[in-house]
């Protein structure tokens, strides 16, 4: 069969015309005895079969070429039937014997690539023109020809519609199925040869959009035209997110396509025009004030579309005029006096629609400055575009159409920082709005050179698309470039797919460029952390979830102490501290100022004015509601005892967390507050009305009184003496004796006044004012403040009189027995406050600690550990800075390692992937 292929392939190249060679076109062939031959026939019994050189180009001296045209003017006439009748025989015959060798060896296609490089580029490419007359090829033969999985450039000359590129992705997967030979269900013999010829020796451009071999379920869906090098390029993007989430360093960086232009441009238009939704914000005033930092994120296999915001932790939001929204209230939150902010919006949206790209939003140039826009906001715009354009990024320079490109300050500014233009690519907008011959000289790259192109865009879809306006949007660009022959010429790229093709190429190549200075860099920041971890941590690692159990562990270890500690004697000492300071209090206010308590001791045994002062001093004792004063007391100290709990280590960081624990601390004392403290009053009662003391009682309570006194009166003689020492005897002397002058004078002249009223005569009275106003006018005049201090020192040694004097008392036979209680009532006072201490704290006991010391360490688990989500245990974790730096270094080091685990395998695959080019090129079949 390989035989009769090559004999009836030669004789339709003999018939075709013989053209002088062009000496640019002319390829020798080299023969020789072994390997140089073309077409070699061995001797002996396989003398029929035959095989192709890898090492020499399959060409011969029959090779012909149309480069010859100007030579053949004067045949025009009869050329183009010749031409046409001659590449179609030829072509077709090649087509139909080509598919045989596809299924019999693999590598005659790769060997026979060069003969058919060269007719079918002749073919396509020919086109002579001369004044009155165009000689091209016919459009049937160019489309025979023409590679049928060249979806990008079909579209790209407007030859193909979205939906005859989905019928022919679906044909080219049928014929996959479909097996060797003709039957393989395919469109018939010419047909799936011409697809077969077209697979094998189609022309690698940059801008071409080749499609892969499953098909496309939907127009919408993303065709990858090298699935390895989109996946390099894939996971170099979600590397780049994982970067950035650890810092924005500048080593850590890989590139990315900055957007760049002037207010009204048409940027936000390109960019929801690659996205396919209207979701930048907009308005009349600079709505875009700080960087939108855009990764689109491919999803083949899901019919979902939505966007997220990491730095916020919104979720999905399947809505996109909520992310617009979203969008415009984070710019507008940017002040009016600072305008612009450097700070970046992360945004990610994930649609099968949308490519795999990293594309950053920046604040339109300002070309005039106004009062809205002063020259200041514009420099500050312009060093921020500036800061984002460096390298590694791509700049993507929007301009539009119907403004000379000798104005654009996007591409002015990309030639500071890319003089070549080799890391630039222009994008024209509102193609539109100027003639097609104007605009298609702008596109052909001539004015303003810039080594990846310029691309023409119409940005306008239908206003009633329901959802995804890609396809839309395409079509309408489709109908109206495919209609202007301007457009339609090589050289001339125009529509938003073959942006979307250029941008995904330019970003492949870029970050595959990028890939291993990224791991170098990846690879020093990783040791760095490594040894930073091991130097302050020992690699011990923490975690936010651990830190918050130790936390509350801790808390709950402490109050279980500070419930051993704190227990029913702790709790009595409290109440008796309280209710014997009641005691003192009642009897200075009962006894001790009163002027006859000199003659108690004197007093009869049945003296009702005594009797009576006992009764109305235990009546205040017992009916000043002690079940609610020391229930209240009680309540307090736990309360006290909860803020230093919490105010320690490590809860002085968690302010709100502190807040948490006293509010249901305080919750819980409050629903036993009521109920205890109604207990104590009602078990106290009885003593309101009679309290039997016996001899024992009444012992213990005298003891307990003088100790209590005695304590009083040292805790007055010391404070005497600080007043003492801090003022100065002979000033402290002097400002006491003042005050008790004044004192007898206040009191002489009252008693003057007194008796002057009484007599009816005034004229002494003013007399005696105007002397007293003379001898106040000689006084020595003091400092209020020590007359201040003066007047708390006569307090302190008259108390500290009181005091000795009730001691004395105190210890004399009279009050050894309790019939003179009212002889004693001090100490009568001191056995009924440890009564009611005794009564009081049984029921605080049962009543209220137990309950708080069961409740409080279950709300802790409940409310602090429990209803906690991973967001809050995070927050309350990276509230303590020790803790938060330890978790940012140990998470640092771990991006970093899954990072590196990344580049690795992208490594790996990279030189996977090149040996396996490697071995293809030398291994096209012996």
């Amino acid at each position: 069969m390989l035989q009769s292929t090559v004999v009836a392939a030669r004789p339709a190249l003999h018939r075709l015309p013989r053209v002088p060679m062009t000496r640019a076109y002319r390829r020798p062939a080299v023969l020789d005895t072994q390997h140089r031959h073309p077409f070699r026939t061995p001797v002996g019994p396989r003398s029929a079969s035959f095989r192709f050189n890898r090492h020499t180009p399959i060409t011969s001296t029959r090779t012909f070429a149309f480069s010859a045209g100007p030579r053949l003017i004067l045949s025009i006439g009869r050329l183009p039937l010749i031409l046409a009748g001659g590449a179609a025989a030829s072509v077709t015959l090649a087509n139909s014997k080509l598919q045989d060798w596809n299924d019999t060896a693999a590598g005659i296609l790769i060997g026979a690539k060069g003969v058919m490089d060269t007719v079918q580029n002749e073919i396509v490419n020919f086109d002579l023109r001369v004044p009155e007359i165009h000689i091209g090829v016919p459009d049937f033969v160019k489309d025979l020809i023409r590679p049928k999985d060249d979806l990008g450039k079909l579209y790209t000359f407007g030859q193909l519609k979205p939906e005859d590129e989905i019928e022919l992705a679906g044909r080219q997967q049928s014929d996959k199925k479909g097996g060797s030979g003709n039957g393989g269900g395919g469109s018939g013999p010419p047909s799936g040869a011409a697809l077969a010829a077209a697979a094998a020796f189609s022309v690698s451009d940059d801008d071409d959009y080749q499609s892969n071999k499953r098909g496309r379920p939907n127009r919408d869906t993303i065709i990858q035209h090298d699935e390895q090098f989109m996946m390099l390029t894939k996971k170099l993007i979600e590397i780049r997110s994982i970067l950035l989430s650890i810092d924005h360093n500048e080593t850590l960086k890989l590139p990315s396509i900055v957007v760049v232009g002037s207010q009204s441009s048409g940027k936000s238009s390109v960019l929801e025009a690659i996205v396919g939704h209207e979701f930048l914000p907009k308005g009349s005033n600079m709505v875009t004030r700080r960087p939108i930092e855009l990764t689109l994120v491919h999803t083949p296999n899901s019919d979902e579309e939505y966007g997220e915001f990491p730095q916020l932790e919104l979720g999905k939001v399947h809505d996109f005029k909520q992310i617009q929204r979203t969008l415009t209230d984070l710019n507008m939150a940017v002040s009016d006096a600072e305008c612009v902010s450097a700070k970046p919006i992360e945004l990610r949206i994930y649609s099968a629609s949308i490519p795999d790209l990293t594309l950053i939003d920046l604040p339109g140039y300002i070309q005039i400055s106004n009062r809205n826009q002063p020259e200041t906001l514009k420099i500050k715009i312009e060093e921020l575009c500036d800061k984002y354009i460096q390298e590694p990024n791509i700049i993507l320079a929007v301009c539009s159409a119907d403004v000379d490109l000798a104005n654009s300050t996007a591409l002015r500014a990309s030639r500071k920082v890319d003089p070549m233009g080799l890391r630039t690519i222009g994008v024209i907008t509102k193609m539109d709005l100027v003639p097609p011959s104007a605009g298609a000289a702008i596109l052909r790259n001539s004015e303003y050179p810039l080594h990846l192109g310029y691309i023409g865009v119409v940005c306008k879809a239908p206003d009633d698309v329901d959802g995804n306006m890609t396809s839309a949007l395409i079509r309408n660009e489709e109908n109206f470039f495919r209609n202007k022959f301007e457009f339609n010429q090589r050289g001339v790229n125009v529509g938003t797919a073959t942006l979307r093709r250029k941008l995904m190429n330019v970003l492949e190549q870029g970050m595959g460029r990028s890939l291993y200075s990224i791991v170098d860099a990846v690879q020093k920041e990783l040791e760095e952390a490594r040894y930073q971890f091991k130097v302050q941590y020992n690699d011990r690692r923490v975690t936010a979830e651990s830190y918050v159990a130790e936390t509350m562990d801790s808390l709950k270890h402490n109050f279980k102490e500070f419930a051993l500690l704190f227990g029913k004697p702790q709790v009595r000492h409290e109440v008796r501290t309280m209710l014997e300071q009641r005691v003192l209090d009642i009897c200075a206010e009962t006894y001790w100022s009163d002027p006859k308590v000199s003659d108690l001791p004197k007093a009869a045994s049945d003296d009702i004015y005594w009797l009576y002062k006992v009764d109305l001093a235990s009546a205040a004792l017992t009916k000043s509601g002690i079940g609610r004063s020391t229930t209240q007391l009680v309540v307090d100290i736990l309360m006290n005892n909860m803020e230093r709990l919490s105010a320690g280590e490590p809860f002085n960081y968690h302010s709100e967390t502190r807040k948490q624990i006293a509010s249901f601390t305080s919750e819980i004392l409050r629903t036993k507050f009521l109920t205890t403290s109604d207990q104590v009053e009602n078990t106290i009662k009885p003593y309101k009305y009679e309290v039997e003391v016996t001899d024992l009682e009444w012992q213990d309570g005298v003891k307990r009184t003088v100790a209590l006194l005695e304590k009083e009166l040292e805790m007055c003689d010391s404070m005497g003496n600080n007043i003492k020492n801090a003022v100065g005897k002979t000033k402290l002397r002097g400002a006491i004796k003042f005050l008790l002058d004044s004192e007898r004078e206040d009191q002489r002249r009252q008693e003057r006044v007194r008796q002057q009223q009484q007599d009816g005569n005034t004229e002494p009275y003013i007399e005696y004012a105007s002397l007293s106003d003379e001898e106040e006018a000689i006084k020595p005049l003091y400092n209020p403040k020590l007359l201040e201090k003066a007047r708390e020192a006569l307090f302190l040694r008259d108390r500290a009189m009181i005091l000795k004097y009730r001691i004395a008392a105190l210890k004399s036979r009279q009050c050894k027995t309790q019939e003179n209680k009212q002889y004693c009532p001090e100490a009568f006072l001191n056995v009924i406050a440890e009564k009611l201490t005794y009564t009081a704290v049984m029921f605080i006991q049962v009543e209220l600690l137990n309950e708080f010391f069961f409740q409080f360490p279950r709300e802790v688990d409940n409310r602090l550990v429990y209803e906690l989500d991973r967001q809050q245990i995070q927050r309350f974790a990276r509230e303590n800075p020790s803790i938060m730096k330890h978790l940012d270094l140990q998470e640092r080091k771990g991006k970093l390692e899954d990072v590196m685990d990344k580049l690795n395998y992208l490594v790996r695959k990279q030189a996977d992937r090149q040996a396996r080019a490697k071995m293809g090129s030398f291994g096209g079949g012996v």
